[in-house]
């Protein structure tokens, strides 16, 4: 309880928790809808995930993204009611998108980098249990190219796990913008999904912050 107390005390904290309960009701109310008799409760999913959002609006990362949020924040409350939502919703779809491209790209790059290294580590194993040269790699053989890429691959990630989980969070996170933007349709079951897992990898980060991903 004590954990649970310092966790919900931090921001971060709080935003996660809001975050996976917000993409919670999105998912639930994807998988209502087309039941009949649950009207009352698809309303009411509505309006919390509503709620929730709002509630959000005090801790977005990303500046830009930010800036057009809060906006749009503005515009829902009544404060400004000239403002073209539709403009700036694109607008902050645009910069979230950009910004988690970024750090996709990020990702794929330290990715690689195990990669390598994970390959560097198997050939020095190899040689030292083979007194011959190495003339032979399994990804000589094209049919066993894919299976070597995906073991490197998977040491790799296993090996790092804040890695595998900041990848997941961004890839999860691109879904929504990439649906707002016309890039990707979805739905909101899969939007739902992904941003519930996405909220469970950052509430994992911000409860223990040895898996938050360190950039070298």
């Amino acid at each position: 309880m004590e954990g649970f107390i310092r966790f919900t005390n931090q921001t971060q904290g709080r935003d996660r928790l809001f975050r996976a309960t917000q993409y919670t009701c999105m998912l639930l109310r994807y998988l209502l809808e087309p039941k009949a008799g649950k009207e009352k409760v698809v309303m009411k999913l509505k309006k919390l995930e509503s709620s929730v959002s709002t509630g959000r609006k005090s801790n977005v990362n990303r500046v830009i993204y930010f800036i057009c949020d809060t906006i749009l924040w503005v515009r829902s409350v009544g404060l400004a009611s000239g403002i073209n939502k539709e403009k700036w919703r694109m607008w902050a779809a645009r910069h979230y998108y950009y910004s988690l491209l970024l750090s996709l790209a990020r990702d794929l790059y330290e990715i690689s980098l195990q990669m390598e290294q994970a390959a560097h580590d198997r050939a020095k194993r190899e040689k030292s249990l083979s007194q011959e040269p190495l003339g032979y790699s399994v990804a000589d053989e094209e049919t066993e190219w894919l299976q070597s890429f995906l073991l490197l691959l998977f040491r790799s990630l296993k090996k790092h796990p804040p890695l595998l989980l900041d990848t997941v969070k961004n890839f999860c996170d691109i879904l929504n913008p990439l649906d707002q933007l016309g890039i990707y349709k979805s739905n909101p079951g899969i939007i739902g999904l992904g941003g519930l897992v996405s909220s469970i990898a950052g509430i994992i980060t911000v409860a223990n912050p040895q898996m938050k991903l360190k950039m070298h």
